[in-house]
């Protein structure tokens, strides 16, 4: 996202917990701050992604304290809505604008800007924000105020999760009945169920290998944030559950870094070869 954005002549500053992966792009002509506020006093905008949501309320308070007013700040993290509200009051309180923008799609689709982000909170700086997102992604929707881009995303990634879950479950059956999981994904690919997650995941899924784009263990945390967003409402979620408990199961096996489809490690009665 990041290169994206230098590369259609913003100018980029990037901040990492992790200092080194600021590296590469500071290669690519990106400037390196030292900290969040560093990055954030010094912007226009700021863009942020934060694996958890604890990450995103730690880095949130450093925001409010640097952000200078009329600037904005969107975050791009997957975290309840609950934990969008409380980085909005700071950043507001700050003189800030805060919009969540949480993205839909993984490694592939940032590196070739066909991200689609889903907005609430501040309509103006969605607007003022949108050239960027553009670059970005294929698509922004504006859904709402603070906490409708967050449930929308964990409606999207409830269903990708169990769909994967679904798929894991097809592939262990085929195998324990002596049937070509090959020839199962293909099935499947020319009919209804075809669809790019399955041709995407499918092959390597068979060969035991899971190349992380989206890491399993975020996976899990937005599932089980799914079932707490459907707690809240009165939406039982069964099908989520079942698939969380799959989920925890490939995390608890050591599974947490691989790709989310690695779930399928725990399906398996026995790996199959």
């Amino acid at each position: 996202m990041a290169r994206n954005l230098g590369a259609a002549g913003y100018e980029v500053t990037v901040w990492n917990r992790t200092p080194e992966r600021c590296e590469p792009l500071r290669e690519a002509g990106a400037a390196v701050a030292a900290t969040a506020g560093e990055a954030v006093s010094g912007s226009d905008i700021t863009f942020a992604t934060l694996s958890t949501p604890e990450a995103a309320l730690a880095v949130g308070a450093e925001v409010a304290a640097s952000i200078r007013p009329g600037c904005g700040y969107v975050d791009v993290s997957t975290v309840d809505a609950g934990t969008a509200a409380q980085i909005s009051k700071a950043v507001q309180a700050a003189g800030g604008a805060y919009l969540e923008a949480p993205v839909s799609g993984s490694k592939g689709p940032a590196e070739a800007g066909q991200l689609i982000f889903l907005a609430g909170g501040d309509r103006a700086l969605f607007e003022r924000a949108r050239p960027a997102l553009d670059v970005m992604g294929k698509a922004a929707f504006y859904l709402g105020p603070v906490g409708a881009g967050a449930g929308m995303k964990l409606a999207v990634n409830q269903v990708m999760g169990t769909m994967m879950a679904s798929l894991a479950e097809g592939l262990a059956l085929a195998a324990q009945a002596g049937l070509s999981q090959a020839e199962l994904l293909e099935i499947i690919s020319l009919g209804a169920m075809a669809n790019p997650m399955f041709k995407l995941k499918g092959g390597s899924m068979v060969e035991g290998a899971y190349p992380t784009a989206f890491p399993l263990k975020h996976q899990e945390k937005d599932l089980r944030l799914a079932l707490e967003l459907g707690a809240r409402v009165g939406q039982p979620l069964p099908v989520a559950a079942a698939a969380r408990q799959l989920y925890e199961q490939a995390l608890a096996d050591g599974h947490g870094d691989d790709d989310f489809s690695a779930v399928l490690e725990a399906v398996y009665v026995d790996r199959i070869e």
